[in-house]
């Protein structure tokens, strides 16, 4: 049980209730709908952080909860018997833990939905996961993989920092903080508990940074050098843009491009506290512009963090389960298609190109990469595992860097790094003919 729940009191249970009541209609991702929720609610500290994980704590397990309340009532919960079942079978609180604060009635339907058993549950309840996302993790997975996977995504996802090496060395964080080494990543530390980080010196000062051991993992596959020219495509707030200017020493130059300007205004304090002076942030209108033409064949590495599902961060975002839909994934997979074709004319000749979704699904990893590398044949896949190897992180997932959170403690991560080969004339021309 969380730390957290275990402070239960009545005020709560309707804060949680009312939270729920305002998230539960999914027109807005959940974090920004709790966030404009405790602003009206001006709540305290502690009642934040028991709203925040039964709110989050329910949307992991939405699926086995309304199967336990459908099993008495015969339809799906309301916010409060969910938040009653989820105290009840998710966080395991018995009956008089909870009487305190139930009416006789709700008293007799929880001791019914307590007494409800899981029998034969369907792969989508037990693995938290939509019909449609099992049929199609199905085309690569067992049954047994995908239950695996989906039970991994209803965990509370770690806190992970990657130490800024312009500021810091890993091991002057870790005599502070309380936390281990990551396993992979030379310059990430998991913390035990969550701190204030917004309000610690280390943050403050630009030491560290907020960043899932998976996406330090990319950097390492784009290994950008001293003194190169690199593009981040796909930017945002800058994290990975960021940790590529720390991989360089604040030399070379990276530009950070992204379409909303919303995002990139977010990067400016970040870089401002990183000390890095090798980052120029771009808005572009789209991977056509004529910024990104002008740079064309120029770069030696471009990382491309592709607008995806998301659906591998379900930890940290499970409303993506209902936000998401097959039509929706039809939309990104033809946007994830034309945004590395037009990032990848920013490569110049033995060029790296990495391709990056935190997704678990084929379709926008293996999918992507296998159609771009059939119509860009000036383009060859590397290894994955080669690339880390050179880096000493010994992790082998295959060619293709693919991350579990139930295998390797992380978000779904998944990388694909090419190059752009050194062609002949003659072969410049085949490759005109072909794209």
């Amino acid at each position: 049980m969380q730390a957290n729940m275990k402070k239960l009191n009545g005020m709560r249970i309707d804060l949680a209730v009312d939270a729920l009541r305002r998230i539960l209609p999914l027109n807005e991702p959940v974090d920004v709908g709790l966030r404009h929720f405790f602003q009206d609610m001006k709540t305290g500290r502690g009642e934040r952080a028991f709203v925040a994980e039964a709110v989050f704590g329910i949307l992991r397990r939405k699926y086995f909860l309304d199967h336990v309340i459908s099993a008495v009532d015969g339809k799906s919960g309301t916010p409060r018997k969910l938040l009653l079942a989820y105290l009840s079978r998710v966080e395991g609180m018995n009956l008089r833990e909870l009487e305190h604060y139930l009416s006789e009635s709700e008293k007799k339907w929880l001791s019914e939905v307590k007494a409800v058993q899981a029998g034969s549950l369907s792969l989508e309840v037990k693995s938290e996961l939509p019909e449609w996302v099992v049929r199609k993790l199905r085309n690569s997975m067992s049954d047994e993989e995908i239950l695996a996977l989906g039970r991994g995504l209803q965990g509370r996802a770690p806190f992970d920092l990657r130490v800024n090496t312009i500021k810091a060395r890993r091991e002057e964080i870790l005599e502070r903080l309380e936390g281990e080494a990551m396993k992979w990543s030379p310059i990430g530390i998991r913390i035990s508990d969550r701190v204030a980080l917004n309000e610690h010196d280390f943050f403050l000062e630009g030491k560290v940074e907020v960043q899932d051991e998976g996406s330090q993992l990319l950097g390492y596959i784009l290994s950008p050098k001293r003194r190169e020219m690199v593009a981040d495509f796909c930017a945002g707030a800058g994290g990975k843009t960021l940790m590529l200017g720390a991989l360089m020493g604040s030399t070379g130059r990276i530009y950070a491009f992204d379409v909303s300007e919303k995002r990139l205004a977010r990067l400016k304090p970040r870089l401002k506290r990183s000390g890095l002076a090798n980052v120029n942030p771009v808005l572009i209108a789209n991977e056509n512009d004529i910024k990104v033409k002008r740079l064309s064949g120029k770069i030696d590495r471009v990382l491309v963090d592709a607008p995806c599902s998301g659906l591998g961060t379900l930890r940290r975002n499970p409303d993506l389960k209902w936000r998401q839909s097959e039509e929706s994934l039809m939309e990104l997979t033809q946007k994830q298609a034309s945004i590395l074709a037009g990032a990848s004319v920013l490569v110049k000749p033995g060029g790296r190109l990495v391709y990056a979704t935190c997704s678990i699904l084929p379709e926008e990893n293996r999918g992507i990469v296998e159609n771009f590398l059939k119509t860009h044949p000036d383009f060859e896949l590397l290894n994955c595992a080669d690339i880390l190897a050179e880096n000493h992180i010994g992790l082998d997932t295959g060619k293709y860097l693919e991350l579990r959170p139930d295998l390797h403690g992380t978000d779904g991560f998944f990388a694909a790094a090419m190059t752009r080969k050194n062609l002949r004339p003659a072969e410049e021309s085949n490759v005109e003919q072909a794209t």
